[in-house]
């Protein structure tokens, strides 16, 4: 691999605050590259320092002659009176974009119901940032830093940009990107950086900024790695290491059942996880839920409902059991935040008829506005305490502190006044009220909103034991297959269907079909279903199926191999053995990258 540009001791101050220093770090071609940390913890400075927008304080960035760059920033400085089709295609003459395949994709990719000749400024928040998004992606640039490029993209649009950007950095080019989305992290990148957030060590003492560490592989290698070195270094951050731990265990396991091709299995360091217990006890919750609410949650019989007299959903009928877990899916303006309004009963639908129990308490966290007014007097954890010093939980009682520092409010955030939250802290806040206030049917709509990687962790540990019957909106993949056991879509007609198959299955039959770039992303086919392979061409087919699979078979068998030599070498942490495993964790990250990429191969020729 080539140069391609970095960062040689490097620092950042903003304000009287010293976000990065020492920063040493670079990107080569061919890399695609995930970058993680807390909110606040320089994340979109590092990027932009990367990318030449953000001038350093010290230090110098280099960049190889010729290297074009593009970045998706997260601000929109963007005139309101430019249109689509300027801020996409820029001064390229029509026949030019209308002709390139690879342009064609990304128009139906993210733009497929927004005319080009609208004005930014007459587009929703979502809209915008997605035609932000395309413009990015149309540029033909050696390096592509995106900065929260999931945001306001359903999980369609989600899976289609991670297609999207491993046809596109399959050979040549570089990828940065900064999310929150662990399976977009985990599909995508083959390389972590994460951002460590500047420390306070202690009253008169000074701040040591934030720097950068590495680790080889995706999110689930990242989990791995991150969990062995905090072992090894015998961290006194025992209820981080513990919360590492119980979601390693969870790559682990896996969802076999929910997906066709799972990317979070993980067979090694068995030594980390072995007294790890499954992540909820479904029967158990099932039967406390029960005791607190009786047989009968919430049932929609025959509901039509909507807005100004224009139905969104038609004819549904859904029934809530007691401890169920649900997760709702579906296009953006479907009808989501519709349907769980109408469970929650701040909607009453317009036919049909909602049923509740006598004993349902409801929390629901709504997409909307979050109401803080009665409390902006207060301190946060006067807030929160207002609500509740305690709750319950199938694992026993948790505290207010305990539940605010599970959900990132520490230190002196903890007693930050209400009024001098942001946006994004207020709304966690407003989460931790409804958690607080004990509903046994607790309704999330997009509650991952604002939360970095480790916070979303702590959540759902924290879900997995809330004796509630649980639904929740969300386009984070990762979240629904975590904390849910049922899921169900609402379809672009306005009804609700279940998905027994779970997310693969709304993919396959529920989600827009959009074209697709294939090799390098200049190339697209369509994204139809093609009539089924007749005589030699399907033996000709099978034949390649059961090569495929034995290349499988193969590889597996070296994973295996590959893991076993894993757990001895953790199980006797040295130093020369902690070297041997971070090589043995990179040579893994290759294995499991070449496993996916066959096994992908197979789904793909299967279907």
């Amino acid at each position: 691999m080539s140069f391609l540009t970095g960062i040689q001791d490097g620092a950042v101050t903003l304000g009287p605050r010293e976000v990065l220093a020492g920063v040493t770090i670079g990107i080569e071609d061919g890399q695609r590259i995930g970058v993680l940390g807390s909110n606040g913890a320089g994340k979109t400075t590092l990027i932009r320092a990367l990318a030449k927008t953000q001038e350093l304080s010290t230090g110098s960035v280099r960049r190889t002659a010729g290297v074009r760059i593009a970045l998706l920033d997260q601000r929109d400085l963007t005139d309101s009176e430019t249109t689509v089709r300027q801020l996409v295609y820029g001064n390229r003459p029509e026949y030019e974009w209308k002709s390139d395949a690879g342009l064609r994709a990304i128009r139906s990719g993210l733009l497929p119901e927004i005319e080009l000749s609208s004005r930014l400024g007459e587009l929703s928040g979502g809209q915008r940032r997605r035609a932000h998004l395309a413009a990015q992606l149309s540029k033909p640039a050696e390096i592509l830093f995106l900065d929260e490029p999931t945001n306001h993209l359903d999980i369609a649009g989600v899976n289609w940009l991670a297609k999207y950007l491993n046809n596109r950095f399959s050979g040549r080019g570089a990828l940065v990107v900064v999310t929150h989305d662990r399976w977009f992290l985990d599909a995508v990148c083959e390389e972590i950086w994460e951002v460590l957030p500047a420390v306070d060590p202690g009253k008169g003492q000074a701040q040591t900024p934030g720097h950068v560490e590495s680790y080889p592989g995706s999110y689930s290698a990242y989990v791995l790695a991150r969990a062995e070195r905090a072992r090894v270094a015998e961290l006194r951050a025992e209820k981080r290491e513990n919360m590492l731990r119980k979601e390693l265990a969870w790559l682990r396991r896996g969802a076999p059942a929910r997906t066709s091709k799972p990317r979070f299995r993980i067979d090694a360091a068995e030594t980390l996880i072995a007294d790890v217990p499954p992540p909820r006890d479904s029967v158990a919750l099932a039967k406390i839920v029960t005791a607190r609410q009786g047989k009968r949650v919430v049932e929609l019989v025959n509901v039509s409902a909507g807005y100004g007299g224009e139905a969104v959903l038609h004819d549904v009928t859904l029934r809530l059991s007691p401890g169920q877990r649900l997760g709702i899916v579906g296009g953006n303006g479907a009808g989501k935040s519709t349907l769980v309004r109408l469970l929650a009963g701040t909607l009453q639908p317009s036919a049909g008829y909602r049923l509740q129990g006598k004993t349902v308490i409801i929390g629901h966290l709504d997409q909307g506005s979050v109401n803080l007014k009665p409390v902006e007097h207060l301190r946060v954890m006067e807030a929160i305490r207002e609500v509740a010093d305690y709750i319950e939980t199938a694992d026993g009682q948790l505290s207010a502190n305990q539940v605010a520092r599970m959900l990132g409010f520490t230190g002196e955030r903890a007693w930050t006044p209400v009024t001098n939250l942001s946006g994004g802290e207020r709304r966690r806040l407003h989460l931790i009220r409804v958690l607080m206030s004990r509903p046994n049917l607790l309704i999330l709509d997009e509650p991952t909103n604002d939360l970095d990687t480790d916070t979303l962790a702590a959540l759902e540990d924290l879900l997995d034991s809330y004796p509630a019957t649980l639904v929740i909106v969300s386009h984070d993949r990762y979240l629904l297959e975590r904390t849910t056991d049922d899921m169900c879509v609402v379809t672009a007609a306005g009804e609700v269907r279940n998905l027994p198959g779970g997310i693969e299955q709304y993919l396959a039959e529920y989600a827009p079909k959009v074209e697709k770039t294939t090799g390098t992303g200049r190339g697209h086919q369509a994204d139809d279903n093609p009539i089924a392979p007749r005589g030699q061409s399907r033996y000709k087919q099978q034949k390649q199926l059961a090569a495929l699979q034995r290349k499988i078979d193969r590889r597996r068998v070296e994973l295996d191999k590959l893991d076993e030599q894993m757990a001895k070498l953790s199980a006797d942490p040295t130093a020369q053995n902690l070297q041997r495993l971070v090589d043995a964790a990179e040579e893994r990250a290759v294995l499991t990258a070449e496993i996916d990429d066959l096994e992908t191969e197979w789904l793909e020729l299967s279907d």
